[in-house]
């Protein structure tokens, strides 16, 4: 599978370029300095392990961040699967500007791979384990537990890894938590999630195309109050194998198979991501593809090709 990096991947990059240069470079590079100004040179990005690659597309702005006469190349796609050793892109050029541009490159090019390949476990995983009257296995989908700042890139390298988006930010879905139901009680609710029928439909006519309503439960007995909702999805929050299946029996059971989704979410990790699907969730949440997962080991190696 390939991906390519759109306009709202693009206009985060330039963000955080412009602050990665300028607490990477400063004034300039004091060591680069030492090298002659005409010597060129040719890098190659190369991949330490196996991992899906994600950031090649980025790596034509990032060099003209340094240095306009870099020229990028990409060998291996963004959501392609890389070898160990593999040339994954290379950068052909002024040495100087090449080698002040190594790290911040290599920043992006790790955290976002890792991300990749860390989905494409997960998504794997998953579908190993999809329960088998499963018209499709379940969906993995990421969270808002992003780095600040870098959303766009984040969730663009789990789609490069095989995974889908969850809401990009609090405007683009109703997504009901038990905070928010905390609060409805103490504003004198007696059955919080009864007393969101109303409220929901007047919420979604704010909704663009996209968007959604969803509303979490943490027991079966909130599942059977929420399943009456006008809702698109019923988030299972932290809850057994066991609670899933019965939560999937009880919605098909209530003839909303097909139009109510439910997502499992909470601690699942890439040992019990087989488990949660067998039980028949359309959507499982896992916020580790991007709060706490490890970089990919990506190598430059940069060798001279002669002076101007």
């Amino acid at each position: 599978m390939t991906a390519s990096a759109g306009k709202r991947e693009m206009d985060n990059l330039r963000k955080l370029l412009d602050l990665a240069v300028a607490e990477d470079l400063g004034g300039g590079d004091a060591t680069g300095e030492l090298l002659p100004a005409s010597l060129r040179a040719e890098a190659t990005f190369a991949a330490r392990h196996e991992l899906v690659f994600c950031g090649g597309a980025l790596l034509a702005a990032i060099a003209a961040a340094y240095d306009e006469r870099i020229v990028a190349e990409q060998i291996v796609g963004d959501g392609q699967v890389a070898a160990a050793a593999a040339e994954l892109a290379r950068w052909r050029g002024p040495a100087r500007g090449i080698l002040a541009a190594e790290r911040v490159a290599l920043n992006f090019l790790q955290r976002l791979s890792g991300i990749a390949t860390t989905t494409r476990r997960f998504v794997d995983a998953a579908s190993a384990g999809a329960s088998a009257g499963a018209a499709a296995p379940p969906q993995i989908l990421d969270t808002r537990k992003t780095t600040p700042g870098w959303r766009d890139l984040e969730k663009y390298a789990v789609r490069c890894g095989g995974g889908s988006n969850h809401r990009r930010g609090l405007y683009e879905a109703v997504l009901v938590k038990d905070n928010h139901l905390g609060m409805l009680a103490a504003g004198g609710s007696d059955d919080p999630i009864a007393d969101l029928a109303g409220r929901l439909g007047q919420v979604r006519r704010r909704l663009g195309p996209d968007g959604f309503v969803e509303v979490e439960v943490d027991t079966l007995e909130q599942l059977g109050a929420a399943i009456k909702l006008p809702v698109d999805v019923i988030l299972l929050d932290n809850m057994t194998c066991e609670q899933m299946r019965r939560a999937v029996a009880a919605r098909d059971a209530a003839g909303l198979r097909g139009r109510v989704k439910l997502e499992a979410s909470g601690g699942i990790t890439l040992a019990s991501v087989a488990d949660v699907a067998a039980t028949g969730v359309e959507r499982i949440s896992v916020g580790a593809l991007t709060h706490s997962v490890a970089a990919s080991d990506i190598g430059l190696d940069v060798a001279p090709r002669g002076n101007r």
